[in-house]
C-alpha cells in the first residue's frame, strides 16, 4: 500500500511537469466517520455487535493530497487520495474465558465471573485514490468560493483480527454442579487478515475555498464515500466490507 501511496503522491507531483499546468496542489487534514454497515454477516456488524468497542471507536483522523487540473473557470478535474487507518482492542461484552481440565471455552457473561476477557484487535485501512468532477458555479475571483463535486474512487484496503475469538460452531454443554445446562464455546488463537485489495465505489463533496494570498487559500470541504470489498481471503463467506463513510476536513492548496 505504501508503495501505491507513492506513486500517486509522484504523479500528482510530475502532471504539472509534464503540460498540465494551471491548477493547484491541495494538502488536507480531515475525521473519517466509517458508515460501518455490511449486513448480517458482515465483519463491520458483528465485531461491533459482539465486541466492547463502538462504532465511534473507529472514527479518526486522515489526511490527504490532490492535484487539481483547472480545465475551464468553472469546471476542474481533481486527482486525490485520503489515507484512513484504525485498530482497536476489544473484549467480548457476552462471553467470559473459563479455562475446564487446562482448556479455554467461551462461558455465557451473565452467569458466569470467568477467569479472564476474551480479547482481540479489529482494524482496517482504507485509501480511496479519486478522480473528480469539480464544480465551482461562480469562478475562483470571489472572496468565498464554494464549489461541488463528485466521481469515482479506486479503494485500496486490508482488515484484520488478531487474538482470540469465540468458535459458535464448536459448541458444548456444560453442566454445573447444581445440574443446570450451560451452551458454551471454544476459542481460537486467530491472526486473520484481508491483505491489500483493490475495490471500485463513488463519492461525492462539497466546500468553500477562502484565498488567504494570490496563490494560497484555505479549504474546508464535506465528502461522503461509497464503497463494498468482496472478503475472498480470511474472511471469505463474509458480507462484503463496507469502505464508505462521511469526512470532513481542512486544508491549504497551492496555485500555480
Amino acid at each position: 500500500m505504501k508503495k501505491i501511496l507513492g506513486l500517486l503522491a509522484l504523479a500528482v507531483i510530475l502532471l504539472p511537469m509534464i503540460g498540465f499546468s494551471g491548477g493547484a496542489f491541495s494538502f488536507r487534514l480531515g475525521y473519517f466517520v466509517p458508515s460501518a454497515k455490511d449486513g448480517v454477516n458482515g465483519l463491520w456488524d458483528i465485531e461491533l455487535a459482539t465486541m466492547s468497542f463502538r462504532k465511534s471507536s473507529f472514527q479518526s483522523a486522515t489526511f490527504g493530497f490532490s492535484y487539481e487540473y483547472f480545465m475551464t473557470r468553472e469546471v476542474s478535474l481533481v486527482l486525490g487520495a485520503d489515507v484512513y487507518s484504525r485498530s482497536r482492542f476489544g473484549f467480548y461484552r457476552d462471553y467470559v474465558g473459563v479455562a475446564v481440565d487446562n482448556v479455554d471455552y467461551a462461558f455465557p457473561a451473565a452467569d458466569f465471573v470467568g477467569d479472564f476477557d476474551i480479547t482481540h484487535s479489529f482494524g482496517t485501512t482504507i485509501v480511496p485514490i479519486q478522480a473528480s468532477i469539480k464544480l465551482t458555479p461562480f469562478g475562483r475571483r470571489s472572496g468565498i468560493i464554494p464549489y461541488i463535486g463528485g466521481g469515482v474512487s479506486l479503494f485500496v484496503w486490508n482488515v484484520h483480527i488478531y487474538g482470540d475469538t469465540v468458535d459458535f460452531n464448536d459448541q458444548f454443554i456444560y453442566t454445573d454442579t447444581d445440574g443446570t445446562e450451560f451452551d458454551v464455546f471454544g476459542l481460537v488463537r486467530t491472526d486473520a487478515r484481508e491483505d491489500t485489495k483493490l475495490s471500485v465505489g463513488w463519492h461525492a463533496f462539497a466546500g468553500l475555498t477562502i484565498p488567504i494570498a494570490p496563490r494560497t487559500a484555505l479549504e474546508a470541504e464535506f465528502k461522503y464515500s461509497n464503497g463494498k470489498g468482496k472478503m475472498t481471503q480470511a474472511f471469505q463467506g463474509f458480507d462484503k466490507f463496507d469502505l464508505g463513510g462521511y469526512q470532513v476536513s481542512l486544508g491549504i492548496n497551492y496555485w500555480f
